[in-house]
Order: structure tokens, then C-alpha cells, then sequence
């Protein structure tokens, strides 16, 4: 993790809740908005690589350039290398690395992207202008961040009125912004782009598998995660209050007419 003033705890940690929506992500349902740009032969930074499913598929899109995943998370990184492994995908390469400090020379690479990075940052303005300086003139820099505070829901949950009270404020304590995605545009131009395009768009879960999945893992995540553990830490609740939103989740995923929405901010930023 970084370190001074601009440092912060990563609030979800890599418990098997958060990997199983993790490795769930994909260029097609958490990218879309990019994939058009790109080029065969583009160099590709993923920022905050993760488990590495978005950028394996980033690579398969650019089959005579290359693409390089970072994250500051050692562990993950094997998972990451065996995702493209399993793909033959070859022209990838991972490493551990700092978004607020990026281990690479100026103009290394034609795009970087980054998804659900910026809202864990101490410093996102600061990111930005690192992802600005790797990227080549003509570049693109690509972001995507959730917001917390536009997620919305059906039947109406009490409980989870609970959860998304709760998680804002641990996530806030720890550093971050959890309401990331309205932010984007003005922490890009404050990090010096003006040529910006941004858009939205919305994962949803409503299907009978997608909201056992989708409450299933926030339902864990809630009880069992680093998320739980800094709840906990912080004072922001007790075993007992986390058990009630887990209950909450999972009365939410039983519902018939359940239904759930996760609006993400996403821009491309021409450098």
C-alpha cells in the first residue's frame, strides 16, 4: 500500500466474496466503453489489475501489442498470471505497483485503464496525472468508478439502507471516495486533460441466479472480509449489526421482484 499522507486501506480486501465478483468482470460488462478505441497493435496499462479477467480479455483485443496489469497487491497477481496463461495469452506481463506512483517511464503506453481503482484513492487527482504521464500524446487514458450513493434497489430494504449508509462511511475513513463515478470528470481536468468524453452505464442484477450471486456475495462480504474487519476495527459496527445486513442481503436476493442497480461514471481521456 502507499504510504505518507495520501495513503489509504484498501476497504474490500481479497476474501473470496470480493474475488467472486471480482473475477466475475469482464472488457464486455465493465469496459465497453473503450473497447471500440482500441488497436491491435496498442500497448495497454490495467491499473489495479485485480484478478486480472478484464485485462486478459483486454489482451485477447490487442493481439499484436502488448498489455501490462499492475496492482499493489502481490498476492493477487499470481491469479492474474494464471488467467492469461490459461488463454495462451503471451503478451502480458504483471507487476506490483502504486496507482499514485506508476513504475514505468513517460508515454510507455498507447491506453491505460483503470476500473474501481479511483474510488480507493487517497489521491485520485494524483493518479490521473500518473496515468496522463505513461500514456504516449495521442493516447487515451480510460476510467470507470461505481457510485455508491446512486445505487438503487426494489422491493425497498431497510437493512440495506443500513449496508449503504455503512460501507460509505468506511470507506471514507479508510481514504477513499466510494461515490467515485460523478467525481470523474472534474478530478480529470483538475489533473490537467481537456479532451474528455464521459459517459454511464449500469450493472443489474435482477434474475433469480443474479440476485443469489449479487446478495450472496455482499451478504459474505459483510460478515467475512477485510470490509467486515474495518467496520468492526473503526467502530462503525458489531458482529451483530453486520449479521443484520448479511439477513437484509439475503431477504433482498429472495425477493421475486427484486431488482438492483449499480451506476458507474466512465471516461476516456484523450492525452
Amino acid at each position: 500500500m502507499p504510504t505518507g499522507p495520501t495513503a489509504v486501506v484498501y476497504t474490500h480486501g481479497h476474501h473470496e466474496s470480493v474475488l467472486r465478483s471480482h473475477t466475475w468482470r469482464t472488457a464486455a460488462n465493465s469496459a465497453a466503453y473503450l473497447l471500440a478505441a482500441l488497436e491491435p497493435h496498442h500497448r495497454v496499462l490495467d491499473v489495479g489489475c485485480g484478478p486480472g479477467t478484464i485485462t486478459a480479455d483486454l489482451a485477447a483485443l490487442v493481439p499484436d501489442g502488448h498489455v501490462t496489469g499492475v496492482d499493489n497487491a502481490e498476492e493477487i497477481l499470481d491469479t492474474a498470471r494464471s488467467a492469461a496463461a490459461a488463454r495462451s495469452l503471451t503478451h502480458t506481463a504483471f507487476r506490483t505497483g502504486d496507482a499514485q506512483a506508476l513504475p514505468f517511464p513517460d508515454a510507455s503506453f498507447d491506453v491505460v485503464h483503470a476500473h474501481q481503482v479511483l474510488q480507493h484513492l487517497g489521491d485520485p487527482v494524483g493518479a490521473l496525472r500518473e496515468m496522463r504521464r505513461v500514456c504516449a500524446p495521442g493516447g487515451l487514458v480510460a476510467v470507470r468508478d461505481a457510485d455508491y450513493a446512486a445505487m438503487t434497489w426494489h422491493p425497498p430494504a431497510p437493512g440495506l439502507d443500513v449496508w449503504l449508509e455503512l460501507y460509505r462511511s468506511v470507506a471514507r475513513a479508510g481514504g477513499g471516495e466510494p461515490d467515485a463515478g460523478r467525481h470523474l470528470r472534474a478530478w480529470a481536468r483538475e489533473a490537467g486533460f481537456t479532451d474528455l468524453t464521459a459517459t454511464a452505464s449500469a450493472w443489474c442484477f435482477a434474475e433469480e441466479a443474479e440476485r443469489d450471486w449479487w446478495g450472496g456475495l455482499w451478504a459474505d462480504r459483510t460478515t467475512a472480509s477485510g470490509y467486515a474487519d474495518r467496520a468492526i476495527g473503526l467502530g462503525h459496527a458489531d458482529p451483530a449489526r453486520l449479521e443484520r445486513i448479511a439477513a437484509a442481503w439475503r431477504e433482498w436476493a429472495a425477493a421475486p421482484d427484486g431488482w438492483f442497480a449499480v451506476l458507474h461514471g466512465e471516461l476516456l481521456c484523450r492525452v
